[in-house]
Formats: structure tokens, sequence, C-alpha cells
């Protein structure tokens, strides 16, 4: 079974797509809406490790008109594991209607009441 995986951040370098999922993924632009972008500080090492950053993006409850462009990323079953493991405990995995139709897995900030 594949997934669809949108992402607004680090799944889009194709160093971390490599390392992580040993390939380069495709996918298609897309976008969701009632949400915004902000930064966090990811503390666990081998994230940092894999993306280089000690801040990451993160989506967070904005309003109606709020929308974040990216990426949409068809992945399997275990890449989807492998993208939770990535995913820090600031995250939790939702799933929401892209503006294209299509219903996709995204990342926002753990508890925030997502829709």
């Amino acid at each position: 079974m594949s997934h669809n995986l949108f992402s607004y951040g680090t799944l889009q370098d194709v160093d971390v797509q490599l390392k992580l999922f040993n390939r380069k993924l495709t996918g298609k632009p897309d976008s969701i809406k009632g949400y915004k972008l902000s930064r966090v500080e990811i503390k666990d090492d081998e994230v940092v490790a894999i993306s280089g950053l000690t801040h990451h993006l993160i989506l967070i409850p904005g309003d109606i008109v709020d929308s974040v462009d990216g990426m949409v990323f068809e992945i399997t079953n275990q890449e989807l594991v492998l993208a939770d493991d990535y995913e820090a405990e600031d995250y939790q995995r939702v799933l929401v209607p892209a503006i294209s139709g299509i219903n996709v897995w995204v990342y926002v900030q753990a508890d925030s009441n997502m829709k």
C-alpha cells in the first residue's frame, strides 16, 4: 500500500530523502489550508544529524485563509514508519485534504487539536 505524504520542510531535501529512505522521492506541488508555518528546536541528535539543522519548520493551526505550499510524495508503508521515526516528538501525523482534493498525511505540531 502506498501513502501520500505532504512535506513542507526537510523531507523535500534530497539528502534527507537519501539518508532516510535510500532513494530520491518524486513529488508533485500541492498546498493545504488552515495551517501556518512556525519553527521548532530539534533536540533529537539523530534527526539533527540527518537534516543538518537544529531547527525545523512545523505546522501550527491557522485561519481558514492560511495555506502552506509543499510537495506530495507517494511513499510505502515502511517509508511512512521511517518518516514517523524521523519526525521528532514535537510532531504528530494527521490526515488532511490537500488543495488538489487528495487526502495527505502531514506532520503538524503535536497536541494542537488539529482538524
